[in-house]
């Protein structure tokens, strides 16, 4: 089913899907393996707690091959409305912790369609889509989530203007907390597989540059996500996260210098953010910590 533009209001309105409800078990392995591809010291056993935003390793979709549309996305999904000729990206979201999920310890993920709105941009009609999950481990919900799409109309001309990459130069900073990365195809590749993502963007480059009109392979959002939160973990490890918002701003492509930077704030936070040489805020993160007797982790 295809929405007519002249009707599209209409139809997201009457498109209303069900609930969607997976389990995993949460074994160590995916977590491992992501400390390797983030040359963690050590590996995460069964029994560690899972670190914030890493449950994006598990509940995983992996639709048929045949079910991938050219530009290796899934061609429908089901919170995801079937619009034609338009871009679909991730955009951002939210997330809250009552309890760390365990690793090795079954969980299951609810997902629902939470909102769906329609808004001008400077590059024509956007339409935001954002689905809500809840994982839960036994009778505790431990994440709550809120994950934004946004299908665009038309070209966004800032994609045009990017017609070279700076691979020579490191961005400037005096943050508190910094962690220098430069994303290689090896590593954008490894996180793509790991988090079972097959847009072509990633990886594949004569695709990413004749087709879609990036100069590079395209860094994944979440991947910039993980590494602002690699700055707490690092520089505030006794701090346990209460939550956090997430906002993909601008492209970053592999060859790049980039800084992750932070700064913690009075009010019981801390604003984290990804930049390059070309742009101070691609990505940005705004964290806040648990208040209280349990706000800290022992040592």
């Amino acid at each position: 089913m295809h929405a007519r533009p002249e009707g599209l209001d209409r139809y997201l309105a009457s498109w209303v899907p069900g609930p969607v409800t997976v389990r995993d078990e949460l074994p160590a392995a995916p977590a491992e393996r992501l400390g390797a591809l983030l040359d963690l010291p050590r590996p995460l056993p069964d029994g560690d707690l899972l670190p914030p935003m890493w449950h994006w390793l598990y509940f995983l979709e992996w639709p048929a091959q045949a079910e991938l549309g050219a530009d290796g996305h899934p061609g429908e999904g089901h919170f995801l409305p079937p619009l034609p000729d338009r871009r679909r990206m991730f955009a951002g979201g939210r997330a809250e912790w009552r309890a760390a999920p365990t690793l090795g310890v079954s969980a299951s993920r609810v997902s629902t369609l939470h909102d769906v709105r329609v808004k001008q941009g400077s590059s024509g009609e956007m339409v935001f889509v954002t689905v809500r999950h809840e994982i839960s481990q036994g009778a505790q919900v431990c994440v709550v989530e809120e994950s934004d799409f946004v299908y665009r109309s038309g070209e966004d001309p800032r994609r045009q203007a990017m017609h070279a990459i700076d691979t020579e130069h490191a961005p400037a900073a005096d943050a508190s907390w910094q962690l220098a990365r430069r994303p290689d195809p090896t590593l954008l590749f490894r996180f793509s597989a790991l988090t079972a993502n097959a847009h072509r963007i990633h990886y594949d480059a004569p695709y990413t540059e004749q087709v879609e009109g990036y100069p590079g392979l395209v860094v994944h959002g979440p991947l910039l996500v993980l590494l602002m939160l690699e700055l707490v973990r690092r520089s505030a490890p006794e701090r346990q996260l209460h939550s956090l918002t997430y906002r993909l701003r601008r492209p970053l492509f592999a060859g790049e210098q980039l800084l992750a930077l932070g700064e913690p704030q009075p009010d019981d936070g801390a604003e984290l953010r990804v930049a390059t040489a070309r742009e101070p805020r691609h990505a940005t993160v705004e964290v806040r910590f648990l208040e209280g007797p349990e706000a800290r982790r022992p040592q």
